[in-house]
């Protein structure tokens, strides 16, 4: 008779001790960079391209990044003072799991969106600074683009706010190493 495997995922077939879980991690600001860096590229590949025959960037055009940053940081304050109250769990008063759960994908998903958002203006500005003084129309794009830089620098700011407030005090990456001799 051949043994199958394990029955549950991470424990093993022998019944000794179940393999470490490999959590959720912390975004990382060099995965944001590397994302922002490699929007920023092909959207200045494709606007330098095609500029003539794309349409005009209008002023508001990153003021949804605004909205979304507005309202993930009162909700970042709310999360840190209910996780760090110990307001985590089931009963009146506390916060579910589920719900903080549901803030740190939140927290991800708009970082991650974000920094897409920074490539995507940061490359269209960069364009439209170096053809400034010979296209009038790069002018006039230039507002909007700086503006929803800044929008999306906010909403990335915002969001690792929200998601380092959903940790809790005990995480193991919030523990100081004690260097001190045992």
């Amino acid at each position: 008779m051949t043994e199958r495997g394990p029955r549950f995922p991470g424990v093993p077939a022998d019944g000794g001790a179940p393999e470490p879980r490999r959590g959720l991690k912390p975004t990382g600001w060099r995965e944001l960079v590397a994302i922002a860096l490699a929007v920023g590229v092909a959207v200045w590949i494709v606007v330098r391209s095609h500029y003539g025959s794309l349409p005009s960037v209008p002023l508001l055009a990153g003021g949804s990044l605004y909205v979304l940053a507005a309202i993930e940081t009162p909700v970042a304050f709310v999360v840190r003072s209910r996780v760090a109250g110990g307001r985590v769990g089931i009963g009146a008063g506390r916060m579910h799991p589920i719900t903080v759960a549901r803030a740190v994908a939140l927290a991800k998903a708009s970082a991650l969106l974000g920094a897409f958002a920074v490539g995507v203006f940061g490359g269209l500005l960069v364009f439209l600074l170096s053809e400034r003084s010979t296209l009038t129309a790069a002018q006039h794009d230039m507002p909007g683009a700086a503006l929803g830089l800044v929008g999306a620098l906010l909403l990335v700011a915002a969001a690792l706010w929200l998601e380092r407030c959903c940790r809790t005090p005990d995480d193991p990456d919030e523990q100081p190493t004690d260097a001190s001799p045992a």
